[in-house]
């Protein structure tokens, strides 16, 4: 929850620079910003079809800085401070930040008290001086962050047997921390956890420090690339971090609870060889580190979080899962950290190809080292299409995500259903011009987003051929198009097909 409104604490201090206005404009400026502050504060958002209101016009962060102090219990809420350095878009007399779930004590912007409010699942804060267009500007939220949530508010912290760890996709890292909540606004991050003794804490990137003092210890991380807010992790727990060398010398670390490490060390030993697998087919794997969290929960799902994956422990020491099918989870979510991570989806209806290249991935991995062909995975997801697509939407234009649902927007038609689109590209444009343009697009696309728009494109030039009609059919077709070289494919509409 958020506390009742506050107004900013005023404070003795020289005339802002902000205020240094020409005469001529001063007295309209004036009267709009009463205009403005008279109006209550209102929820925002970029405009993303599927959530709307995820994310905050008239700014760009450029950092988050994000202080936890964990007690032990994690049934308690976490002491916060997040700091965000941002450059403003557009002149703003508010700034809006996406925060939902916690109590805000204050709120700074540049050194300065500000006033905030809470309205719908933003933070509406107001500066003590109106922010110009092109300013850099510095917020700092003293909150707490509370890991208990209501049955139909799921996501954000998850509890574990010895900790906390996160899982954010795709709208709820503002359960945890103020910010700008859309992966459009990437950002680097840097990570303080302060946790009792005994317990070790990881979050994305490498660790810049530890410091012990008074029975607890700070563990400080940073990212060298920027991260969407869906994508931060934090492990607390009693965690043992593993360490072993990649290709190229690449640091590989993975956080274990300590009591599993012997069981799950034969799983880990696979990850140096599953990257250069993976670069073989997309390049040079995209960060500066990698590794599995596997966490003592039980989720129902695995996690891309940029340089440390999240998965279920039990997922590798249940015998009753065939080894393919976890090493093909492993390949998943290591592929996402070319398509999702590094290119991120510039909105939610990009999603397809996060998913669908991940399940490609996945696929493909299992054929090469299974035995398991990808054309009968790629023929039975044919079969299902039209079902996905008329429960889930087309893979490009994915229904919105009903209230309350679990499953939200990762559903079939955007998993093996958008997979589908890739398998046809590749019969459409021939195997090696596909080779170019996975490589191309995660080339041209480190670091950034990447739209639907932008992969056609992509496609279109290094094959040589419009194929704007080709994924209008196959992205945005209500019915399934002919796959390309296999006529006698058909779908099956009484047929239960993996996913559905």
């Amino acid at each position: 929850m958020l506390h009742t409104p506050h107004a900013p604490t005023p404070r003795p201090r020289a005339r802002s620079r902000r205020r240094l206005r020409a005469a001529a404009l001063l007295a309209s400026a004036v009267s709009v910003c009463l205009v403005a502050a008279s109006a209550p504060p209102a929820p925002l958002g970029v405009g993303d079809r599927l959530f709307p209101q995820l994310g905050n016009p008239g700014y760009d962060v450029t950092a988050y800085d994000l202080a936890f102090t964990y007690s032990g219990d994690n049934s308690k809420p976490l002491k916060a401070v997040t700091t965000i350095d941002a450059r403003t878009t557009a002149d703003l007399d508010r700034i809006n930040l996406d925060f939902a779930h916690g109590t805000v004590d204050s709120v700074e912007v540049d050194g300065e008290p500000a006033g905030f409010a809470g309205a719908g699942e933003d933070l509406v804060v107001t500066p003590e001086d109106e922010l110009e267009a092109g300013e850099r500007m510095r917020i700092t939220v003293r909150h707490s962050s509370d890991p208990v949530y209501p049955e139909d508010r799921q996501g954000g912290w998850v509890r574990t047997a010895d900790g906390l760890a996160m899982a954010n996709q795709a709208d709820v890292a503002h359960l945890v921390f103020p910010c700008n909540d859309h992966p459009s606004d990437k950002a680097r991050f840097t990570f303080r956890i302060t946790a009792p003794d005994g317990l070790t804490a990881v979050a994305n990137g490498l660790p810049t420090g530890v410091v012990r003092s008074g029975g607890s210890t700070t563990w400080t991380y940073r990212t060298a690339h920027p991260m969407a807010t869906e994508l931060a992790q934090v492990s607390i727990g009693r965690s043992t971090v593993l360490h072993r060398a990649g290709p190229h010398g690449l640091p590989v670390r993975d956080v274990v609870p300590t009591e599993h490490r012997a069981a799950l060390e034969p799983w880990l030993a696979k990850t140096p060889g599953q990257i250069a697998w993976m670069e073989e087919k997309a390049g040079p794997y995209p960060f500066e580190t990698y590794g599995l969290l596997m966490a003592d929960a039980t989720t129902g799902f695995e996690l891309e979080t940029q340089t440390l994956s999240l998965f279920e422990r039990e997922l590798f020491t249940e015998p009753a899962y065939p080894k393919w099918y976890v090493e093909s989870l492993m390949v998943h979510e290591l592929a996402h950290q070319w398509f999702g991570n590094s290119v991120s989806p510039a909105t939610w209806s990009d999603l397809w190809l996060n998913e669908g290249h991940a399940t490609w991935y996945e696929a493909l991995y299992a054929e090469e080292t299974a035995d398991k062909p990808l054309a009968a995975r790629m023929k039975a997801a044919y079969g299902a299409s039209d079902r996905w697509r008329t429960a889930g939407g087309p893979p490009a234009a994915p229904k919105p995500p009903k209230n309350g649902s679990k499953i939200g927007i990762f559903r079939s038609n955007v998993y093996d259903g958008a997979a589908l689109v890739l398998y046809a590209l590749r019969q459409e444009i021939g195997r090696t011009a596909f080779a170019r343009v996975e490589r191309a697009w995660v080339a041209r696309n480190q670091d950034g987003t990447g739209t639907t728009a932008g992969f056609v494109r992509l496609a279109s030039e290094i094959s040589g051929r419009d194929l704007d009609g080709f994924f209008r059919a196959w992205l945005y077709g209500e019915k399934t198009p002919p796959m390309p070289g296999h006529p006698d494919w058909k779908q099956n509409p009484a047929e239960k097909a993996r996913g559905e």
